[in-house]
């Protein structure tokens, strides 16, 4: 069996290719048929869901009943504003914090920079724990309050470092050139570096965002009310721990089945992350590897 070169690579025969792509293709279908069946379940009609005992990959008709009893004004429309609101305030209030701090940490003449380095590395490898963190929280008094959602995760260590190492990559000639013009720190942070900085502050925004909506344990921990519930803490509740939602939680008298609803949630939960994913996709690889490999 003969053995092509591509620009001095072996390419592999027809045969091994033939089966690297059908166990690309196994393994694309083990990722994608549950998503399908979450999809296809939350939208099937109510006669085929009980036939098919909770499942459907193909629906026979469209139903949205789901979606609609899920935004009536129930327990999941107020859970996804304040989801909503935890996930954009928190990440844009985490970005602006450790933007400042990477910053300056990055600048050579920031005397305290080091001990202050030293800190946010020891708060990587030791976490304080949860009765401390706890305690803290009530001390200050963000227990039953959307705050205690943000506060206590707002910074980020390995996201510090990483924009850290990508600040101290970028030209120094850059922003002595902007200090030569007459620009102080703050303005050459804000009209020269972040603009410079859209790559990897893409990534990091992502990865704010992505923890900011999945997180359910510190509502779960500093959260009574249930008013103040995000998404995820509903979905741990009425999906993971099965537990019936009825009129009183989702404001209407019309009730689908209970797997079409859960499946709803699951598709509500999953789909803000997957829309917003694709377009930030492409500054992903080059702004992790820039600021994590140099420097």
């Amino acid at each position: 069996m003969s053995t092509k070169i591509v620009q001095g690579v072996p390419m592999p025969g027809w045969p091994m290719r033939i089966f690297k792509g059908l166990v690309l293709l196994v393994f694309c279908a083990v990722v994608i048929i549950p998503f399908v069946g979450v999809i296809s379940t939350s939208v099937a009609p109510n006669k085929q869901i009980n036939e098919s005992g909770g499942l459907v990959l193909l629906p026979k008709s469209v139903n949205f009943a789901a979606y609609e009893s899920l935004f009536a004004g129930g327990v999941v429309t107020q859970a996804l504003f304040v989801s909503i609101f935890v996930t954009v305030v928190g990440t844009l209030l985490s970005l602006t914090v450790s933007c400042l701090l990477a910053y300056a940490l990055a600048r050579p003449a920031f005397t305290a920079g080091r001990p202050i380095l030293l800190i946010v590395l020891f708060s990587m490898l030791f976490s304080p724990g949860i009765i401390p963190t706890y305690l803290t929280v009530k001390g200050v008094g963000l227990l039953d309050s959307i705050w205690a959602l943000i506060v206590p995760t707002m910074i980020s260590a390995f996201n510090v470092v990483v924009l850290r190492a990508f600040f101290m990559n970028l030209p120094n000639e850059i922003t002595e050139s902007a200090r030569i013009d007459g620009a102080g720190e703050l303005k050459t942070f804000t009209y020269i570096v972040l603009p410079l900085s859209k790559a990897v502050l893409s990534v990091i925004g992502l990865f704010y965002a992505v923890a900011y909506w999945n997180a359910f344990f510190s509502a779960l921990l500093y959260l009574n009310d249930s008013k103040l519930w995000p998404l995820q803490l509903v979905l741990r509740t009425y999906v993971i721990n099965d537990t019936q939602l009825g009129s009183a939680e989702l404001g209407t008298e019309l009730l689908p089945p209970q797997a079409s609803i859960q499946m709803a949630i699951l598709v509500v939960s999953i789909v803000p992350i997957l829309v917003i994913y694709p377009f930030l996709q492409r500054h992903f690889a080059k702004g992790v590897l820039t600021g994590a490999v140099k420097g």
